[in-house]
């Protein structure tokens, strides 16, 4: 991959253009999600599942997602990365549409083990994408770019409180919105950077069990991705089974959790330049432990609501930080990326399921007693993010900062 500090303008202004255009890519798959969580109690009706079916069913995009990353170098190794991104996220966007058309817990199951591979798949190539920038750039952007995803997921749910809220059949707002994404994103990817692997490079191989340098800081993203995956999938549902709002209003508490999370994902870089990788987690574990103390002491839906709400704003950067502390923390980076990527996306398989189980065995409120206290966590485990802060000495021009690291 060549620099970028000692190239010609129009170099620079490509990279800068691949940064807007991969802004917009995270924009377009956070809107997917966004969009398929402020429905989940549709689907849950018309497929006719109880919690605990719902948690079980929840469970499968993460373990497609986990089966399926793998794959995701090896794509764009054989197509290069535009090429790649531009065939996973238009999949990814499309399989929107299948989990309303779901009648029964079996074919949620199925639609949710498609939906969730294609966003693994998609997910890792967007991200390796913007490292390269980042690489290329010299600076930081990529708690920018979860930022950007964050918005997306915002209007995605924003679309759905307003579909809920009318009342719109799932199976067509869902169909309109697959189609319109999936456009958005093809025209995105266009302006990608098109990284093509060396003739000589090998593959990347299928599976790499995680560096020990990894764990301690994985557990930080578990904690948060946990927290993260039970509030947006289950925060509508809380609302209306134990607080007994409407459709529009449970939807729309959802929209409050991602709105907060993408206006601190946008503000996190300089947040964390400003004050710390270790303090800024540590505030924000704080924060999330107040809003699941509210999530759970609520007995109206607008305190719940500033739950979910405190809840996205604590946990938003940590996952942007946990990768930038593992790319930091031994002698291969990469190795160790990809390791918190795994227990992060093992959290993601855990949360949803582990929430509907013991609901089913106890209550919500329960199940997001367990959330409060894995934000109590991210306080207690804040310090393994330490190698995350930029203390590394400034680059020369036209080279990446030491913390950078390929995928």
């Amino acid at each position: 991959m060549g620099k970028s500090g000692g190239g010609t303008a129009h170099d620079t202004t490509s990279v800068r253009r691949a940064r807007y255009a991969v802004a917009a890519v995270f924009c377009v798959h956070g809107s997917v999600t966004g969009s398929f969580a402020t429905r989940v109690p549709w689907i849950q009706d018309h497929a006719g599942v109880s919690a605990g079916q719902l948690g079980l069913a929840l469970a499968f995009p993460a373990i497609g997602a986990a089966l399926a990353m793998p794959l995701a170098g090896r794509v764009s190794h054989r197509l290069g990365a535009r090429t790649a991104l531009r065939l996973l996220l238009a999949l990814w966007t499309l399989s929107l549409a299948l989990p309303s058309l779901a009648p029964n817990l079996l074919t949620l199951c199925l639609a949710l083990f498609v939906y969730g591979a294609t966003s693994g798949m998609s997910d890792v190539t967007m991200n390796a994408l913007g490292v390269e920038v980042e690489n290329r750039l010299g600076r930081s952007i990529m708690s920018g770019l979860h930022g950007m995803w964050s918005v997306g997921a915002l209007i995605g749910s924003a679309g759905g409180t307003l579909a809920a809220q009318l009342d719109v059949d799932a199976r067509v707002h869902h169909a309109l919105a697959a189609a319109v994404l999936t456009l958005l994103g093809l025209v995105a990817c266009r302006r990608v950077l098109d990284v093509r692997p060396a003739a000589d490079e090998a593959a990347p191989p299928r599976f790499a069990l995680p560096p020990r340098s990894a764990l301690l800081i994985g557990a930080v993203g578990f904690c948060a991705v946990f927290a993260e995956g039970a509030s947006l999938d289950w925060s509508a549902v809380y609302l209306r089974d134990v607080l007994g709002s409407s459709a529009g209003l449970a939807a729309a508490s959802t929209t409050a959790f991602t709105l907060t999370m993408a206006v601190a994902r946008l503000a996190g870089d300089r947040i964390v330049d400003r004050y710390g990788a270790v303090r800024t987690v540590r505030a924000g574990g704080a924060l999330a432990a107040v809003g699941g103390l509210m999530v759970v002491a609520a007995a109206h839906p607008a305190m719940a609501m500033g739950g979910f709400a405190l809840l996205g704003l604590g946990v938003a950067v940590v996952v942007p930080l946990a990768f930038a502390a593992a790319g930091r923390s031994g002698p291969n980076a990469s190795m160790a990326i990809a390791g918190v990527a795994t227990i992060t996306y093992t959290s993601g398989l855990i949360a949803p399921s582990a929430i509907g189980t013991l609901a089913d065995l106890t209550s919500l409120v329960v199940s997001f007693g367990l959330v409060t206290v894995l934000a109590f966590g991210l306080i207690a485990l804040a310090g393994v993010l330490r190698s995350a802060d930029r203390t590394a000495p400034a680059a020369p021009s036209g080279e990446a900062a030491p913390r950078d690291a390929r995928p």
